[in-house]
Protein backbone atom coordinates (compact mmCIF):
# COMPACT_ATOMS: atom_id res chain seq x y z
CA UNK A 1 0.00 0.00 0.00
CA UNK A 2 1.07 3.35 -0.75
CA UNK A 3 0.89 6.15 1.79
CA UNK A 4 1.82 9.76 2.44
CA UNK A 5 4.34 10.16 5.11
CA UNK A 6 2.85 13.59 6.34
CA UNK A 7 -0.87 11.23 6.29
CA UNK A 8 1.22 8.62 8.90
CA UNK A 9 2.24 11.32 11.46
CA UNK A 10 0.32 11.44 13.94
CA UNK A 11 -1.08 7.69 13.96
CA UNK A 12 -0.86 5.55 17.31
CA UNK A 13 2.16 2.92 17.65
CA UNK A 14 1.17 0.07 19.85
CA UNK A 15 3.75 -2.19 20.60
CA UNK A 16 3.46 -5.80 22.33
CA UNK A 17 1.87 -4.25 25.93
CA UNK A 18 0.57 -1.06 24.75
CA UNK A 19 0.64 2.37 23.19
CA UNK A 20 4.40 3.73 23.35
CA UNK A 21 3.31 7.45 21.29
CA UNK A 22 2.91 8.34 18.18
CA UNK A 23 4.59 8.94 14.62
CA UNK A 24 6.41 12.20 14.50
CA UNK A 25 8.45 11.77 11.34
CA UNK A 26 10.51 9.50 9.13
CA UNK A 27 14.77 9.33 8.26
CA UNK A 28 15.43 8.02 5.20
CA UNK A 29 18.76 7.39 2.94
CA UNK A 30 19.62 9.43 -0.33
CA UNK A 31 20.87 5.70 -2.15
CA UNK A 32 18.30 3.36 -1.63
CA UNK A 33 15.47 5.64 -0.58
CA UNK A 34 14.39 3.94 1.43
CA UNK A 35 12.94 4.47 4.93
CA UNK A 36 15.54 3.46 7.66
CA UNK A 37 13.40 4.93 11.07
CA UNK A 38 10.34 6.14 12.32
CA UNK A 39 10.57 8.83 14.69
CA UNK A 40 8.03 7.88 17.60
CA UNK A 41 6.65 10.95 19.74
CA UNK A 42 6.74 9.24 23.53
CA UNK A 43 5.25 12.27 25.07
CA UNK A 44 6.51 12.36 28.64
CA UNK A 45 7.38 8.67 28.70
CA UNK A 46 10.95 8.87 27.32
CA UNK A 47 11.09 12.62 27.11
CA UNK A 48 14.97 13.90 26.43
CA UNK A 49 15.58 11.63 23.97
CA UNK A 50 14.89 10.31 20.12
CA UNK A 51 12.96 7.11 19.74
CA UNK A 52 13.73 5.39 17.19
CA UNK A 53 11.77 2.52 15.37
CA UNK A 54 13.46 0.34 12.44
CA UNK A 55 10.96 -0.80 9.26
CA UNK A 56 11.82 -4.33 10.60
CA UNK A 57 10.12 -4.01 13.91
CA UNK A 58 7.00 -2.58 11.73
CA UNK A 59 4.06 -5.13 11.43
CA UNK A 60 0.89 -3.42 9.41
CA UNK A 61 -0.21 0.14 9.03
CA UNK A 62 -4.07 0.12 9.70
CA UNK A 63 -5.67 3.03 7.98
CA UNK A 64 -9.00 2.92 9.41
CA UNK A 65 -7.58 2.94 13.07
CA UNK A 66 -4.68 5.03 12.32
CA UNK A 67 -2.05 2.68 14.18
CA UNK A 68 0.74 1.40 13.12
CA UNK A 69 1.72 -2.30 15.07
CA UNK A 70 5.15 -2.85 16.08
CA UNK A 71 6.27 -6.32 17.24
CA UNK A 72 8.57 -4.70 20.23
CA UNK A 73 7.72 -4.66 23.82
CA UNK A 74 7.79 -1.24 25.86
CA UNK A 75 10.35 -2.87 28.24
CA UNK A 76 12.84 -3.44 24.81
CA UNK A 77 12.17 -0.10 23.46
CA UNK A 78 12.93 1.65 27.20
CA UNK A 79 16.11 -0.53 27.33
CA UNK A 80 17.10 0.61 23.93
CA UNK A 81 19.92 2.33 23.00
CA UNK A 82 19.54 6.18 23.95
CA UNK A 83 19.91 9.21 21.04
CA UNK A 84 19.58 12.37 22.44
CA UNK A 85 17.06 14.73 20.61
CA UNK A 86 19.87 17.20 19.59
CA UNK A 87 22.43 14.65 18.07
CA UNK A 88 22.35 13.13 14.36
CA UNK A 89 21.92 9.57 13.96
CA UNK A 90 26.02 8.11 14.16
CA UNK A 91 27.01 4.95 12.77
CA UNK A 92 28.12 4.15 16.57
CA UNK A 93 24.44 4.52 17.32
CA UNK A 94 23.22 2.54 14.47
CA UNK A 95 26.04 -0.05 15.25
CA UNK A 96 24.61 -0.52 18.89
CA UNK A 97 20.68 -0.15 17.88
CA UNK A 98 21.22 -3.06 15.64
CA UNK A 99 23.31 -5.33 17.32
CA UNK A 100 21.08 -4.69 20.77
CA UNK A 101 17.50 -5.74 18.76
CA UNK A 102 19.71 -8.65 16.72
CA UNK A 103 18.67 -6.91 13.47
CA UNK A 104 20.65 -7.22 10.20
CA UNK A 105 22.56 -3.90 9.33
CA UNK A 106 21.28 -2.43 6.21
CA UNK A 107 24.07 -1.13 4.93
CA UNK A 108 26.36 -4.34 4.75
CA UNK A 109 25.31 -5.19 1.58
CA UNK A 110 25.15 -4.35 -1.61
CA UNK A 111 21.04 -4.10 -1.91
CA UNK A 112 18.42 -2.12 -0.14
CA UNK A 113 18.45 -4.18 2.89
CA UNK A 114 21.98 -4.93 2.74
CA UNK A 115 22.38 -8.95 1.81
CA UNK A 116 18.66 -8.99 0.82
CA UNK A 117 16.77 -6.38 -1.64
CA UNK A 118 13.70 -6.95 0.31
CA UNK A 119 13.06 -6.25 4.12
CA UNK A 120 13.14 -9.89 5.96
CA UNK A 121 11.31 -10.21 9.01
CA UNK A 122 11.47 -13.67 9.74
CA UNK A 123 14.17 -13.44 12.63
CA UNK A 124 15.15 -17.04 12.03
CA UNK A 125 16.52 -15.77 8.57
CA UNK A 126 18.63 -12.45 10.42
CA UNK A 127 21.03 -15.29 12.19
CA UNK A 128 21.92 -16.48 8.57
CA UNK A 129 22.89 -12.75 7.53
CA UNK A 130 26.57 -12.03 7.13
CA UNK A 131 27.28 -8.43 6.44
CA UNK A 132 28.52 -7.87 2.50
CA UNK A 133 31.52 -7.01 1.20
CA UNK A 134 30.27 -3.92 -0.38
CA UNK A 135 28.85 -2.05 3.13
CA UNK A 136 28.01 1.36 2.01
CA UNK A 137 28.03 4.86 4.21
CA UNK A 138 24.46 5.83 4.81
CA UNK A 139 22.84 9.75 4.85
CA UNK A 140 20.23 9.93 6.71
CA UNK A 141 17.75 12.74 6.02
CA UNK A 142 14.03 14.13 7.86
CA UNK A 143 11.26 13.75 6.01
CA UNK A 144 9.87 16.79 7.64
CA UNK A 145 13.47 18.86 7.05
CA UNK A 146 13.59 18.25 3.46
CA UNK A 147 9.38 18.99 2.90
CA UNK A 148 10.31 22.10 1.64
CA UNK A 149 12.85 21.92 -0.32
CA UNK A 150 13.40 23.79 -3.93
CA UNK A 151 13.09 21.39 -7.15
CA UNK A 152 15.86 22.34 -9.57
CA UNK A 153 14.83 20.86 -13.06
CA UNK A 154 17.15 20.63 -15.95
CA UNK A 155 16.16 24.14 -17.07
CA UNK A 156 15.01 26.24 -14.27
CA UNK A 157 13.21 25.75 -10.69
CA UNK A 158 9.81 24.11 -10.81
CA UNK A 159 8.48 24.38 -7.10
CA UNK A 160 8.98 22.36 -4.23
CA UNK A 161 8.72 19.15 -1.91
CA UNK A 162 5.64 19.08 -0.08
CA UNK A 163 5.64 14.98 0.98
CA UNK A 164 6.90 11.99 0.38
CA UNK A 165 4.71 8.79 -0.91
CA UNK A 166 6.32 5.38 0.98
CA UNK A 167 5.04 2.13 0.39
CA UNK A 168 3.99 0.69 3.38
CA UNK A 169 5.59 -3.22 2.37
CA UNK A 170 9.15 -2.78 1.19
CA UNK A 171 9.33 0.86 3.37
CA UNK A 172 10.71 2.51 0.04
CA UNK A 173 10.03 6.03 -0.77
CA UNK A 174 8.49 5.60 -4.71
CA UNK A 175 7.40 9.20 -4.95
CA UNK A 176 8.35 13.19 -3.62
CA UNK A 177 5.30 14.97 -4.24
CA UNK A 178 5.83 18.26 -5.60
CA UNK A 179 3.87 21.45 -5.73
CA UNK A 180 4.59 23.41 -8.75
CA UNK A 181 3.34 26.93 -7.28
CA UNK A 182 5.38 28.65 -9.36
CA UNK A 183 3.44 28.48 -12.40
CA UNK A 184 0.05 29.41 -12.20
CA UNK A 185 -2.23 27.89 -12.36
CA UNK A 186 -0.31 25.49 -10.29
CA UNK A 187 -0.56 21.65 -9.58
CA UNK A 188 0.95 18.91 -7.94
CA UNK A 189 2.77 16.33 -9.20
CA UNK A 190 4.73 13.12 -8.83
CA UNK A 191 8.63 12.67 -9.29
CA UNK A 192 10.17 9.07 -8.18
CA UNK A 193 13.40 9.27 -6.69
CA UNK A 194 15.54 7.14 -9.18
CA UNK A 195 14.86 10.28 -11.06
CA UNK A 196 16.57 12.60 -9.00
CA UNK A 197 20.23 13.44 -9.83
CA UNK A 198 21.24 14.83 -6.89
CA UNK A 199 19.83 16.58 -3.34
CA UNK A 200 22.17 19.61 -1.92
CA UNK A 201 21.99 19.87 1.73
CA UNK A 202 22.92 23.09 1.95
CA UNK A 203 20.99 24.58 -0.69
CA UNK A 204 18.36 23.15 0.10
CA UNK A 205 17.85 22.21 -3.27
CA UNK A 206 16.69 18.81 -4.86
CA UNK A 207 18.13 18.31 -8.35
CA UNK A 208 15.53 16.03 -11.04
CA UNK A 209 17.01 15.14 -14.68
CA UNK A 210 13.70 16.10 -16.20
CA UNK A 211 12.73 19.68 -18.38
CA UNK A 212 10.54 22.21 -16.49
CA UNK A 213 7.92 21.30 -19.47
CA UNK A 214 7.91 17.78 -18.98
CA UNK A 215 7.16 18.16 -15.66
CA UNK A 216 4.45 20.33 -16.53
CA UNK A 217 2.91 18.41 -19.00
CA UNK A 218 2.87 15.11 -16.52
CA UNK A 219 0.16 13.69 -15.05
CA UNK A 220 -1.43 15.68 -12.23
CA UNK A 221 -1.77 14.44 -8.50
CA UNK A 222 -4.76 14.85 -6.86
CA UNK A 223 -5.19 14.19 -3.02
CA UNK A 224 -8.38 12.97 -3.60
CA UNK A 225 -7.68 10.55 -6.38
CA UNK A 226 -6.48 7.18 -5.60
CA UNK A 227 -2.55 6.10 -6.58
CA UNK A 228 -3.65 2.99 -8.47
CA UNK A 229 -1.27 1.44 -10.71
CA UNK A 230 -2.99 2.84 -13.68
CA UNK A 231 -1.70 6.06 -12.94
CA UNK A 232 1.98 5.24 -12.02
CA UNK A 233 1.90 3.22 -15.49
CA UNK A 234 0.75 6.60 -17.17
CA UNK A 235 3.55 8.50 -15.21
CA UNK A 236 5.92 6.45 -16.18
CA UNK A 237 5.30 6.36 -19.76
CA UNK A 238 4.74 10.16 -19.91
CA UNK A 239 8.52 10.25 -19.06
CA UNK A 240 9.45 6.98 -20.49
CA UNK A 241 10.65 5.37 -17.62
CA UNK A 242 10.57 1.74 -16.32
CA UNK A 243 8.56 1.29 -13.84
CA UNK A 244 9.72 0.10 -10.15
CA UNK A 245 7.54 -2.22 -10.03
CA UNK A 246 9.01 -4.27 -13.14
CA UNK A 247 11.92 -5.44 -11.12
CA UNK A 248 10.56 -6.12 -8.17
Amino acid sequence: MLIKAKTVQGYRLESFDGEIGRVQEFYFDDLHWAIRYLVADTGTWLSGRLVLISPYALVTVNKEEQLIEINLTKKQIEDSPSLNCDKPVSRQFEESYYGYYGMPMYWGGPYMWGAYPDIVRDPEKWREYTSGEKAWDPHLRSTNDVSGYTIQAADGEIGHVEDFIIDDETWAIRYFIINTRNWWPGKKVLVSPQWIERISWSESKVFVSLPCKSIRLSPEYSEDSLLTREYEHGLHRHYNRQGYWVDE
